[in-house]
Parts: C-alpha cells; sequence; structure tokens
C-alpha cells in the first residue's frame, strides 16, 4: 500500500485554486502518512487549548509561511519539526495535494510524506497537548459521524466530520484527509 501511495502522490499534479487566491497569506502542512507495512497510518495532533488559533482541535502539524522560508515544503517541514520534533530529513515529501482556503483565510497546501513506524516523536507541550495515529483503512470504511455545509471565502463545502478513539476529525483537517485519500489510494 505505501509504495502505491508513494507513486500516486508523486505523480499527482494538484490542481491550483483561482489566482484571485494568490493574494492571501500562504501557510503549509505535513500530512505525516506511517510507513508501517501491515497497518498505515496517519498522524494527528491534537492543539494545545490554549492557543489564540485553532485551541483543541485536531490538526496536521503545520502553519503560516514565515517571510525566511524558501518554499511552503520547507514551511511545513519546518512546523513540523517545531510542534512533533520530527527532524526534516527523517520525513520523505511525496509530493503536495491542492491548495485549500482556512477558515481564517489563509491559502493552505497539504504536503504528503512518509515516515517510519520507529520515529521518536518529541511533541511541544506548548503547541500540541496529544498525538494520535489513525489507520488509513479506517478513512476507507468509515462513515463520518456528520456532514456540515460550509460556506466561506467564496466557496462551499461539504465538510466531512469523523470520531476517532474521543477525538473528531472535522474541518480543514478532514477537507485534506478525503483528499489524500482521494488521491493517494484511488
Amino acid at each position: 500500500m505505501i509504495d502505491g501511495i508513494r507513486k500516486k502522490i508523486r505523480q499527482h499534479e494538484p490542481v491550483e485554486l483561482d489566482s484571485a487566491h494568490n493574494v492571501r497569506d500562504r501557510a503549509a502542512v505535513l500530512v505525516p502518512v506511517i510507513a508501517d507495512p501491515s497497518s498505515p497510518r496517519i498522524l494527528l495532533t491534537e492543539r494545545a487549548g490554549g492557543l489564540s488559533s485553532h485551541g483543541g482541535e485536531v490538526a496536521f502539524p503545520g502553519g503560516k509561511e514565515d517571510r525566511t522560508d524558501h518554499s511552503l515544503e520547507f514551511t511545513a517541514l519546518r512546523e513540523n519539526e517545531e510542534e512533533m520534533g520530527i527532524s526534516p530529513g527523517d520525513v520523505d515529501v511525496l509530493g503536495s495535494l491542492r491548495p485549500f482556503i482556512s477558515k481564517h483565510g489563509l491559502l493552505v497546501t497539504p504536503y504528503v510524506g512518509i515516515v517510519t513506524p520507529e520515529i521518536q516523536l518529541r511533541p511541544n507541550p506548548d503547541e500540541i497537548a496529544s498525538v494520535f495515529e489513525v489507520p488509513l483503512s479506517y478513512f476507507s470504511t468509515a462513515a463520518p459521524i456528520r456532514i456540515d455545509d460550509i460556506s466561506r471565502h467564496g466557496e462551499s463545502h461539504q465538510i466531512p466530520a469523523f470520531e476517532f478513539d474521543g477525538y473528531e476529525i472535522w474541518g480543514l483537517t478532514s477537507m485534506i484527509i478525503v483528499e489524500f485519500m482521494r488521491v493517494g489510494l484511488k
């Protein structure tokens, strides 16, 4: 399964959003896939409750582009290291998915990266309340607990919400997961 994901993401050419969105501030997230041959999993975080942005929400590691970042892929890897303690050298970045617009109006580009099951996580407690893994098979078979119709920034979306092990996976995170499953496992 991991070899199939590698091939599909590397060959994928993401659809670009309308150029009117290019004026938005940019951000990037990493979609870390744990390459366990018996049960590949996605690594997710629960953001620390005291954060001013997305506190208590389930998210991928990532954040806003800094002026000194030389690429959005660099942004995703930098933020992943700051939040999860995973060195950029320990992530095999396969490519990106289509960009999304966050509820705060950021243009967010997801990058898919493979990490080994033995990866040592060092979550930053100032940013991360908990870390959990969800088997890819869950998203292949699970029915959403609800689907919300959301309109924001001129776009309408049907956003599935999933419940896994007491965590609600919703919003931009679930939209990215659905896109990842469509591209990487189709």
